[in-house]
């Protein structure tokens, strides 16, 4: 059986910890590679290989940094469908979603390759009688990033590309589910002509996490997952003096008023609930329906929902994969059970799915349960699922209202053919990312993404903007130049930025 190692220093190595955890492919239910799991020391020596690299890495030109920037994209670009494949086989989606993943990830590593002009400073011409005040922005050092399963390339990918065009070295810990992905990232880094030690990645499990978080080299950590683990990488990370930013979970409502193109919704409503199986943190969860919404678009929903063909992820046919591992498909039929017994009403049923030929897969079907009540525990949990759950109100404002008492504040949409609607919605809602006949409102890479209350721990959001303001640190310059005279040779070859 194959072994994933962690990838420092610009190599692959088997590391100092002698633990070893099992990946699984969801289709099949077997286990195909092992994967080394970091103790403190291989977190050390990650740290180390990054320190060493800042220390030229940081002081590159910026027509260096780019153009390993450009080269890293268009090798990223030439395997999108050899990553789209490693990703499938080990989380379970579809070939085509994770193609998907991969393509706007590169949005990132393209708005990144426009780091000449993302780090322009300011400069103020004689502040004072010959005084002069200009700023910058410089990098941090070593960063971290901790990512979830759900999308092992694009997520690394909010992070990575960003921290190193503005000359930060990094450390990834990828989950230990589908860790394979980083690898060969890793790989292309090194292909583009990235130094050693700039990129490296530490396999793991909460001994690695840990061992970042505490570490006095590390000097920011991004985090994507769970809301009770960012709250605890926000307070350890926090304690030990580290810039933070952690991204929690969701609930993310789509609202559905009468006045909407309802087989429209229905579509993309499904599309947003069941796609990747549910296992985005910008998946629609919860539709609530609005007055004589209801029952029509319930039936809408239900007929797509049982038109979805699931099936393995390299099956052309497979509009939808498995859940991610024996674990989850228990945990998602146990709160579908759940609902039924506090008195939702299941219309369409994903419990018990089998696939031919795939019988030990981790399959759970396309499921929408009805008259679901704020209490139930379907509505309260994060299902991380292929699971719609339609709540009902009497207004729009009654749903605003709804979405605003939810503890997440991640994405939301609204169905409307009304601008009034609309308009008071995304001013209403309190919410970072918002959908107007948009079901999953994730912004282009230019913009910067986060949501707000339990979803984000921490003051800045990813990528965009916010992430260059959040790998840099700013410094002004006041200097005043008396009057000298001197003469400087210069060379007659043309001038490059090199």
């Amino acid at each position: 059986m194959s072994v994933i190692e962690h990838w420092i220093g610009g190599s692959p190595t088997a590391g100092a910890g002698g633990r070893r955890g099992a990946v699984f492919n969801p289709a099949t239910g077997q286990q195909q590679h092992e994967v080394v799991l970091a103790d403190h020391a291989d977190v050390d020596a990650a740290v180390a290989a990054a320190t060493t690299a800042f220390g030229s890495w940081g002081q590159a030109s910026l027509s260096a940094r780019t153009k390993v920037m450009f080269a890293f994209r268009e090798l990223v670009n030439a395997n999108v469908q050899e990553l789209a494949g490693i990703i499938s086989d080990e989380h379970g989606k579809v070939l085509s979603d994770a193609a998907g993943e991969v393509q706007r990830g590169l949005e990132v590593v393209e708005f990144a390759c426009g780091i000449p002009q993302l780090l322009k400073g300011d400069y103020s011409d004689q502040a004072s009688s010959g005084v002069d005040v200009f700023s910058f922005r410089e990098p941090l050092g070593v960063c971290a990033g901790i990512t979830p399963f759900n999308f092992p390339a694009m997520v690394p990918m909010w992070m990575y590309p960003v921290a190193i065009a503005c000359g930060n070295t990094f450390v990834l810990k990828p989950s230990e589910r589908d860790p394979s992905a980083a690898n060969f990232v890793a790989e292309l880094w090194r292909r583009a002509g990235l130094p050693d030690g700039v990129f490296n990645v530490v396999h793991g499990d909460k001994v690695a996490v840990d061992a970042l978080l505490q570490h006095p080299g590390v000097a920011a950590i991004s985090f994507v997952g769970s809301t009770p683990i960012a709250r605890y990488i926000h307070q350890e990370a926090a304690a030990s003096g580290k810039r933070v930013q952690a991204l929690g979970g969701a609930k993310n409502h789509a609202i559905v008023l009468p006045d909407a193109d309802l087989e429209f919704a229905a579509n993309h409503l499904a599309a947003a609930a069941f796609g990747s199986a549910g296992e985005r943190c910008m998946a629609i969860s919860a539709a609530v329906a609005v007055g004589g919404a209801g029952d029509p678009l319930m039936e809408l929903v239900s007929r797509r929902a049982a038109e979805v063909v699931v099936g393995p992820g390299r099956d052309p046919r497979s509009e939808m994969g498995p859940v991610v591992s024996a674990a989850a498909k228990q945990r998602i039929e146990s709160l579908i059970g759940t609902g039924e017994q506090q008195g939702a009403k299941v219309l369409v049923d994903g419990r018990g799915l089998s696939v031919e030929g795939f019988e030990d897969g981790f399959f759970v079907g396309p499921t929408v349960i009805d008259q679901v009540e704020t209490g139930m525990d379907v509505y309260t949990e994060e299902i991380f699922g292929p699971v719609l759950s339609v709540v009902r109100a009497e207004s729009v404002d009654a749903a605003i209202a709804l979405v605003n008492a939810n503890p997440y504040g991640n994405g939301t949409a609204i169905f409307t053919g009304s601008g009034e609607a609309a308009r008071r919605f995304q001013r209403g809602v309190h919410v970072g990312m918002i959908g107007v006949n948009v079901p999953i409102p994730v912004p282009m890479a230019y913009y910067s993404f986060g949501g707000w209350k339990d979803s984000l721990f921490g003051d800045r959001h990813i990528h965009g903007p916010e992430g260059v303001s959040f790998y840099t640190r700013g410094k002004v310059v006041t200097s005043r130049w008396p009057h000298v005279t001197s003469v400087h040779g210069a060379s007659l070859q043309f001038p490059t930025a090199l």
